[in-house]
């Protein structure tokens, strides 16, 4: 997967640093998927959020953070949309949350 915006995840772990090493793996873990349908992502993050076609959340660090993304299986791009605690993503809706109001 190409991933778009990495910056994103890169704010986030400068202001919250417990979250960087989970972060990263899941990038690193993401940059090398190649999954062509929810599912498939499915079986590889058992507790991931299929909340649309496109939209996934993903819990980070033991669940201690959230990570919305939107993913564009055909053409194998992945958007980080959002990243925050899990107490930051009870406020918001994830499903309407959009890259404008990202951090």
């Amino acid at each position: 997967m190409r991933i778009i915006s990495v910056k994103t995840l890169k704010v986030f772990w400068d202001k919250e640093h417990q979250a960087e090493q989970a972060l990263r793996s899941w990038y690193d873990e993401a940059e090398k998927a190649t999954w062509k349908t929810p599912q498939e992502l499915k079986q590889q993050y058992i507790n991931a959020s299929i909340l649309s076609e496109k939209r996934v959340v993903f819990n980070i660090h033991g669940n201690k953070y959230r990570l919305i993304v939107d993913i564009e299986y055909r053409l194998q791009i992945l958007f980080v949309v959002w990243v925050g605690t899990h107490a930051e993503y009870d406020k918001i809706d994830a499903k309407k949350i959009s890259y404008a109001k990202n951090n």
